[in-house]
Parts: C-alpha cells; structure tokens; sequence
C-alpha cells in the first residue's frame, strides 16, 4: 500500500535529523512506527471495568458495607436534620 503523508516543517526536521542518526529509511520507520501504535491500541484496548479500577475505592470511606445500606444512612441523616 502506497502512503503519502504530510508533516510540519518541526516534525520533518525532527524526523530526517532520527533517520540520519539511525541509518533507518523513512519507509521502515513508517512500517515501524505504525506496527507500534497498532499493538499498543490492541493492548490498550480495556473493559469499561479496566479503564476505572484505579479509581474504584480510592476514596473509600473504610465502610464496606455502605452501598449495601446507603437507604438507612440517607435516612438516619435526613431524620438528624430535622430534628435539629
């Protein structure tokens, strides 16, 4: 397949001086550069579960169980309030 592409005078630059220091060819520096982004894609390709799970129980309330009884709580508060 036939690929033409354009560049910024910076990326161009940057590009020929790494091609000059690594003796590769802009073709198999493109084929390279696009089997990377094409393996990292697939790899970074994640369940909605794997996306968030740094996120899940970071701010956790040390309360296992609040979810489980979120009603009661909301409940007792409201009741608190209002008989203040």
């Amino acid at each position: 397949m036939a690929l033409s592409l354009r560049l910024d005078q910076e990326t161009e630059v940057a590009l020929r001086q790494h091609l000059q220091r690594t003796g590769l060819t802009q073709s198999s520096f493109v084929r390279e550069a696009i089997r990377e982004k094409l393996a990292r894609s697939s790899a970074e390709a994640s369940t909605p579960y794997q996306l968030g799970e740094s996120l899940f129980g970071r701010y956790a309330s040390g309360d296992s169980g609040r979810s489980q009884h979120r009603k009661t709580l909301i409940r007792e508060r409201l009741n608190a309030k209002h008989r203040r």
